[in-house]
């Protein structure tokens, strides 16, 4: 028992769709990440300054200030960039930070304490994107 196979099918020829070219240059309508500082007190505190610009006009700082211990330096600098957030939305939103906390990934000797408030920033942007910033 068999069947019998055409010799030649036809398929309908599908154009490719046009490739878009991306951006060699970074979309301006996203907070950057522009200065970060932390500085141990002699008091066992630490302060934290988060820089943030916008459009590389528009220039956001915020502060955070907590205990000088490795969990204290990273809620203070996420909650650096959190206040220099509320000041980039003009009191449109309120943000409210829940929790920080360090992970080990790829053996990486980094900065934490700034890590932490760019791990801030990139969750907003990547949330929010741009409709939180078209003006």
């Amino acid at each position: 028992m068999g069947f019998a196979l055409p010799r030649r099918v036809s398929l309908p020829e599908f154009e490719p769709a046009p490739r878009t070219a991306m951006p060699s240059t970074p979309l301006p309508e996203r907070l950057r990440f522009a200065e970060f500082t932390l500085d141990r007190l002699p008091n066992g505190r630490c302060r934290a300054r988060v820089g943030l610009t916008w459009r590389d006009s528009e220039q956001f700082t915020g502060e955070g200030e907590g205990l000088a211990s490795q969990a204290g330096e990273l809620r203070c600098s996420a909650h650096a960039c959190v206040v220099a957030l509320g000041q980039a939305v003009q009191g449109g939103l309120s943000f409210e930070l829940l929790g920080v906390k360090a992970v080990r990934a790829f053996d990486a000797e980094t900065d934490t304490p700034r890590g932490a408030a760019l791990a801030v920033l990139n969750a907003t942007n990547r949330i929010l994107g741009n409709r939180l910033f078209m003006r």
